[in-house]
């Protein structure tokens, strides 16, 4: 009878903790299973209690406890480790540290790039080697400050 006291205890504490659980989707970048372990890590890190990307849908399905974390703190955490996601850019320097591999295409931010100034030393849109702010003139001067490491973006040069 003991026991069974104790079982039912632990179901009904479980049946609450796993009521008190979100699940939501996040579209995330990446290309392989390296990159599937790198994304789940970081999301499992940031609070996530289940975490599974999918490769070919590019989508992370997390499930958290909304009192200990949220879908910002994952993403961030994901951006960190270098993998853009439908909310967060990772940054130029976590991205470069990806393996070859696990580089994947970033030119469709380009809705990242159009709320940014070229003309900024350190832009994003520089140091990430993503298009241009639209209307910005086309000449090679100006679209130098568009290629990944080019020294105007460091100094604002080519944008004056």
């Amino acid at each position: 009878m003991k026991n069974f006291i104790l079982l039912m205890g632990f179901i009904l504490i479980s049946t609450f903790a796993l009521q008190a659980q979100t699940s939501t989707k996040i579209k995330v970048a990446g290309n392989c299973g390296m990159c599937k372990g790198h994304i789940e890590k970081a999301a499992k890190e940031a609070g996530a209690v289940t975490a599974n990307w999918d490769k070919a849908a590019k989508v992370l399905k997390v499930s958290f406890d909304a009192s200990k974390t949220s879908t910002d703190k994952i993403e961030n955490a994901v951006a960190a480790a270098g993998y853009d996601t439908e909310h967060k850019v990772a940054s130029a320097e976590a991205y470069s540290k990806l393996d070859e591999c696990c580089q994947y295409d970033r030119t469709s931010k380009t809705a990242v790039a159009e709320n940014a100034s070229c003309c900024k030393p350190g832009a994003s849109c520089c140091t990430d080697g993503v298009a241009c702010k639209k209307g910005m003139s086309s000449d090679n001067k100006e679209m130098a400050c568009c290629k990944k490491d080019a020294s105007c973006c460091k100094d604002g040069a080519c944008c004056k």
